[in-house]
């Protein structure tokens, strides 16, 4: 499969690629209007069937933002946890289920998945990132069927921007320091490009609680990107590609005797092309072909099980949308995606190869009789050689403003999406439990269906923005990590039973005075699973979450105050085992907890300096890791996370940015 994946990737870096959305002219081949205010805590997307919000980079410098997984702390929607206490691993959570059930996207190519998941948010660098759009619910189909729960859309700072020279350096109080640049220039005759550069590295190493163990693992990472976009008449084309090295070093300390130890090596290559031709202005006939193709290898041990894995992916769309008139539009296309993963672990024994390769093809049809209705379907089928079968997607989205300070959504759809079981769940071998998994596993499948409402209340002569949704999403085939039915184990297995989702979400924001700003919302997560027989709530999942954020900006606009309070709700912990001595290996539920952060900016011609705080509260999970004093023994367990490991973190920084051209 390597071979085919370099053979391809070199003829694509030969002819060109792609037209990207939400990227490029107002007659880009995906056609998408984002509509951006001064709202701070992130603008509602009410002029498109799909709801969400978009994310600029004016809420993603209110904090660090030093990665992707970072810059969701002052959004509601989207909570980021780590997975356990030895690799670092992070995961989005939306509508109360793991991120695997998000479809991630960057401009519209899909980001790496599987072997790669947890470590995913990391891999992207805050300072590199334009904007954010999240969507919730199964969104569009032309980008395939895995949204289940969301569609997360990332966009990259831009070849053609203003032509300028960032730099951002960052260091915290627990010595990691970052240094980020990004440098684009205009070559003339529609040629730009920009270069992006990444490096950061933890110097110490932390055990704030004196377990002799590291609280976070020591990361060093290098990330170099390079991107291209050419613009000739009718005619645009992007093109890029980059290289990723990552270290991690965790575990007990070496002061100990042999020390159980948690090392994991990873790269990954990439590269991606987008053409676009503009057919006909009248109609925004647009014609599109899209692809990438990326290798990623990682190898790990923990303690005595040596891990490694090897994952190509390439995937192109062919893509072509047409106003028929001002009231009906269609857009259609094929796609083709292959995926080659390579496996192998020590002990178990387990080695395993998963090849997939899947074409497809869709049609979304939108109906707009007026600005107040938005009819959106869409169905596609795809094919995969894995399970030789044919999985057909179907879905939904309406919108309806009764009111110009109204509207109203409603969607239903379904998602499928291939697994990668042990390799994306293979942080949990930083336990003393067996891990056992199942040898042929269904494709997941799930339905979701949401309803939501954007209102717009005056309150003399301010307004109060306020969003109410509800989503449901039910699986029929899924699979599921089972801490409960054997103390011995860890079972990843296929759904023998019921799983389900049901989120409520409120938030409300409203300009106060002209330079103040405050947003509250709150969320209730009922997410239950089958586990040996027993429906029971999802373990590690907070069953609620309340968030408040205040941003002030006097009217010089040179200083900026940021504060954001979030409080996360109790929830189930896994059923306890008895350790050696007789107690039991933790409570039975764990309890709300609550977080402040906060970060004032100076502004500066060409230049910022920002410094900050995160859980200033100093609340941190007492005892994160089970039986630490013995990790050779099968009590051990660094996977019961569900709460911070760090007590109160300081960090600064600095944006320089020079030659921009206004």
């Amino acid at each position: 499969m390597k071979k085919y994946i370099v053979v391809t990737m070199c003829v694509l870096a030969a002819s060109g690629l792609r037209a990207q959305q939400g990227d490029t002219l107002r007659t880009s081949a995906i056609k998408e209007v984002q509509v951006q205010a001064a709202r701070s805590q992130g603008v509602s997307q009410i002029s498109t069937a799909v709801g969400g919000v978009n994310i600029g980079q004016d809420e993603l410098f209110r904090a660090a933002c030093c990665n992707l997984g970072e810059s969701f702390v002052t959004n509601p929607s989207v909570d980021v946890n780590y997975n356990d206490a030895a690799v670092g691993a992070r995961q989005i959570k939306l509508l109360g289920l793991s991120g695997q059930y998000v479809q991630m996207l960057a401009e519209s190519l899909p980001l790496s998945s599987g072997v790669a998941m947890p470590y995913l948010l990391s891999y992207v660098p805050g300072a590199w990132l334009k904007s954010i759009s999240v969507s919730k619910g199964t969104a569009s189909v032309k980008h395939g069927p895995q949204s289940m729960t969301g569609q997360i859309n990332i966009e990259f700072l831009k070849p053609d921007d203003p032509q300028s020279v960032g730099l951002n350096l960052y260091v915290d109080s627990r010595l990691k320091a970052e240094a980020n640049l990004s440098a684009n220039f205009s070559l003339g005759k529609g040629l730009s490009t920009i270069i992006l550069a990444h490096y950061e590295q933890d110097f110490l190493h932390h055990d704030a609680n004196h377990d002799l163990w590291h609280d976070a693992p020591a990361v060093r990472q290098m990330h170099l990107q390079n991107r291209w976009k050419y613009v000739r008449g009718r005619y645009i084309m992007h093109a890029g590609f980059g290289y990723l090295q990552e270290a991690r070093e965790g575990g007990q300390l070496l002061k100990v005797a042999n020390p159980y130890r948690v090392l994991i090596g990873s790269h990954r290559g990439e590269a991606y092309m987008k053409h676009a031709w503009l057919l006909d202005r009248q109609h925004n006939t647009n014609i599109a072909l899209l692809a990438e193709g990326s290798h990623y290898a990682l190898d790990g041990s923990f303690g005595s099980r040596l891990y490694s894995a090897m994952q190509d992916e390439l995937g192109s769309r062919l893509v072509l949308e047409h106003d028929i008139n001002e009231d009906h539009s269609l857009s259609a296309g094929l796609s083709f995606s292959a995926i080659g993963v390579g496996e192998s672990l020590s002990l178990e024994p387990i080695a395993r190869r998963l090849t997939e390769f899947t074409p497809g093809l869709y049609a979304e049809y939108s109906y707009t009789p007026s600005y107040r209705l938005t009819l959106m379907g869409g169905l596609r089928a795809d094919y995969s050689s894995l399970y030789s079968r044919v999985y057909v997607t179907p879905r939904l989205h309406v919108k309806w403003m009764p009111h110009d300070r109204v509207t109203l959504r409603a969607s239903v759809g379904k998602g499928f999406r291939t697994p990668v079981p042990l390799g994306e769940s293979h942080y949990l071998l930083a336990s003393g439990r067996t891990l056992r998994c199942d040898a042929v596993l269904p494709q997941e499948e799930a339905w979701n269906t949401g309803l939501s409402g954007h209102f717009v209340i005056p309150l003399g002569r301010r307004k109060l923005n306020l969003d109410a949704e509800y989503y449901y999403t039910h699986f029929l085939h899924q699979v599921v990590v089972d801490f409960d039915s054997d103390p011995s184990a860890i079972v990843i297995a296929d759904l023998q039973g019921r799983s389900f989702s049901h989120t409520v979400q409120i938030d409300a924001g409203c300009d106060v005075i002209d330079e103040l700003n405050i947003m509250a919302a709150f969320r209730y997560n009922h997410v239950r699973c089958t586990y040996g027989g027993q429906l029971l709530e999802k373990p590690l999942q907070s069953r609620f979450k309340g968030l408040l954020t205040v941003g002030w900006k006097p009217r010089m606009g040179i200083w900026q105050l940021d504060v954001t309070l979030s409080i996360n709700g109790g929830g189930r912990m896994p059923r306890p085992y008895q350790l050696a001595d007789g107690s039991p290996s933790w409570s039975k539920t764990f309890p709300a907890y609550v977080q402040l952060s906060a970060q004032v900016t100076r502004e500066f011609r060409h230049a910022a300096v920002y410094i900050g705080g995160e859980n200033l509260t100093n609340y941190r999970q007492p005892n994160p890791i089970v039986g630490a004093s013995d990790p050779w023994s099968q009590g051990f367990d660094a996977t019961m996370l569900w709460g911070p490991v760090h007590g109160i973190m300081a960090y600064a920084g600095v944006r320089v940015k020079i030659g921009t051209k206004k």
